[in-house]
């Protein structure tokens, strides 16, 4: 299960939104790209970067959760199904955003 540090959350408006995700292979900075809705359920999708700082060539799925008074949680996504749906809102995302930028 990734960890999700209270301290990646604190930042200045104008800096990238970050957090910090521990998984068995070591600690990995990711820039958070967004959060997406589907079937009711909150989602966030992470671009995680090198020890340089470097954005890997991938993007990293959780479910995402937020309690009223706690730290935000992520939630490791274990169901093939519910993956797949999520990568295709994101891919929507993407979608929308190479039109807004047109």
């Amino acid at each position: 299960m990734s960890e999700l540090r209270p301290e990646d959350f604190d930042k200045e408006m104008d800096e990238e939104m970050t957090v910090t995700i521990e998984t068995d292979e070591g600690d990995y900075l990711c820039s958070i790209i967004t959060i997406l809705t589907v079937d009711g359920k909150d989602y966030i999708a992470l671009s995680p970067q090198d020890e340089d700082g470097n954005p890997l060539e991938e993007v990293w799925f959780y479910g995402y959760k937020e309690t009223p008074g706690e730290e935000p949680e992520l939630i490791y996504i274990d169901d093939d199904e519910e993956l797949e749906a999520v990568m295709d809102k994101y891919d929507e995302f993407l979608d929308d955003q190479d039109f807004d930028n047109m």
